[in-house]
């Protein structure tokens, strides 16, 4: 894609490998949305998701395709000729297309399929040449790579490359490596595969061991100049490598890695907060780059060397990744110009329906709470975005009794389809009795995997984001809610989870269990 020899390629699979998560399917929308962030950011290469999973996947890659305006749209593909040709189908449209195949290449996903090495390296060359005669631009996978003998990968590297693959990535499948192996098994590929200098050679590394980031890089020094990664490091198990971790990290040590990206670093902490909002992970607090905490110092020492010179214990500037220098405190007298102002400084232009909702709330907050800040008005509006289109269910009246001695009792009042209707329920606690409460109303099977709660302000009249995760026959969705009130937080993330399961019931959608089938670890 350049001929700049310290230009590395940023390939993001947030809506792919991301995805993948349990629990982080997102909307068509926000699909749409999240590719059209990363295209403005400058990520060079989007892996727009997995066409053959789902019609819903198909037509989520598609769609981001004919949208794309200057990054390369890429679909994912197993090794056969009809993952292959649902791949191009989708991706046809983009201004610059990209077909992904994989196969496992290790002894362990060898066995998957049964097939001997040599069937293997004739499946290879075979799918990669079909994919090649539909596209120009091809890459093309080992799964477990670096667990795969160093003579096989070598072997079905080559044949790969002579098959027309342009981009050969090698893939930490289960964060197996280690740096030095990830720079030397780059380095070795390059030196002794033949052919190999005529192609770019990517790194796709996972995080099991905590090394996702350092592999990348290493990979990076070893030679490689793409490094597929995502938002967050959102993925599979402990996640892959985080784009905005690698970005940053070749910009402020650039002194002993001169190499550089085309993204738009200012732009990090935005995407990250939407990509957090969609998926329903939250960012914890003290994740690099744009963890809440990343620059937040509370040390006396600390703070008193802050003052003096910020260089004193900060290495990039809050401004570099997207932060506001200062948190500056909106009150009950800001009007509502203000609080477009204030909300498109923190990268929000919301229409003017979006706007009076989340001015209303803001009110609201206004008048319970001393001081609103930054963060107080990102969970208003990420609270507004989480219900936008998941509304069968409303959260219309809560009520809880607690005393020292349980059970606790909760009076509800839920609107569903339009309709108002009311119980009280007992539980262990005011949540359990809430959750309760709302399934006598509207009885279900889905089970509870995940309840956490984040202060996201200082304070006891802080707001509380809430995020929920719930199960249902294999499909697994997330909500979140900010308030006040801890327990209206919880029955409003309870509810939003319900809605979204509710759709994914109603719409049959396979998203929701294509995690299930063989390509789950695919990368």
């Amino acid at each position: 894609m350049t001929n700049d020899k310290n230009r590395v390629v940023i390939f993001d699979t947030t809506l792919r490998d991301g995805e993948q998560s349990p629990g982080a399917t997102m909307s068509h929308a926000e699909k749409l949305e999240i590719a059209e962030l990363l295209d403005d950011m400058g990520v060079d290469i989007i892996e727009a998701g997995f066409p053959i999973a789902s019609e819903g996947d198909f037509d989520a890659v598609s769609e981001i395709a004919k949208r794309s305006k200057q990054a390369v749209i890429c679909g994912l593909a197993r090794a056969n000729y009809k993952d292959i040709d649902r791949c191009w189908e989708a991706v046809r449209h983009a201004g610059r297309p990209r077909i992904h195949t994989f196969i496992g290449t290790s002894p362990l996903h060898r066995a998957i399929p049964n097939l001997t090495q040599d069937e293997m390296a004739e499946r290879i060359h075979d799918t990669v040449t079909h994919a090649r005669n539909l596209c120009d631009n091809v890459q093309w996978s080992p799964m477990d790579a670096t667990r795969t003998e160093w003579d096989y990968l070598a072997r079905v590297v080559e044949i790969a490359i002579k098959a027309g693959a342009t981009t050969i990535n090698i893939p930490d499948t289960v964060g197996y490596t280690a740096p030095n192996e990830s720079a030397e098994l780059i380095r070795r590929l390059i030196a002794e595969v033949p052919g190999a200098d005529e192609v770019v050679f990517a790194t796709h590394c996972h995080n099991d061991l905590g090394m996702a980031t350092a592999n990348a890089l290493a990979a990076v020094e070893g030679g490689a100049r793409q490094i597929e990664c995502t938002i967050n490091g959102l993925g599979e198990r402990a996640g892959n490598t985080a784009l905005e971790e690698v970005v940053m990290a070749m910009k402020v040590r650039h002194d002993i890695m001169p190499f550089h990206t085309g993204v738009d670093s200012t732009k990090l902490m935005h995407i990250s907060r939407r990509v957090a909002t969609v998926s329903g992970f939250p960012v914890q607090y003290n994740k690099a780059i744009v963890g809440k905490n990343a620059f937040a110092h509370e040390s006396g020492i600390h703070q008193d060397g802050m003052l003096k010179n910020a260089e004193t214990f900060e290495i990039m500037r809050p401004e570099d990744v997207g932060l506001s220098a200062t948190n500056i405190v909106m009150g009950k007298h800001s009007g509502r110009a203000a609080l477009r102002s204030k909300l498109k400084e923190l990268g929000y232009d919301l229409a003017d329906n979006q706007l009076n909702d989340v001015f209303v709330r803001f009110k609201a907050l206004a008048d319970r709470k001393k001081e609103v800040f930054e963060d107080d008005l990102l969970a208003l509006v990420r609270d507004q975005e989480s219900g936008e289109e998941y509304d069968r269910i409303k959260v219309k009246f809560l009520r809880v009794i607690c005393g020292t001695e349980a059970p606790q009792s909760a009076d509800l009042i839920l609107e569903i389809d339009g309709k108002e209707v009311r119980t009280t329920a007992q539980g262990d606690g005011p949540v359990d009795a809430t959750f309760n409460a709302v399934k006598t109303l509207f009885p279900h099977e889905a089970r509870l995997q995940l309840y956490q709660v984040h202060a996201v302000t200082e304070g006891t009249d802080a707001q509380a984001t809430v995020s929920v995760r719930m199960e249902e026959e294999g499909r697994i969705a997330t909500g979140q809610s900010a308030d006040t009130d801890t327990v209206v937080a919880s029955a409003k993330a309870y509810v939003n989870a319900l809605n979204r399961l509710l759709v994914r019931r109603e719409k049959s959608d396979p998203d929701a269990d294509v995690k299930q089938v063989s390509y789950k670890d695919a990368g």
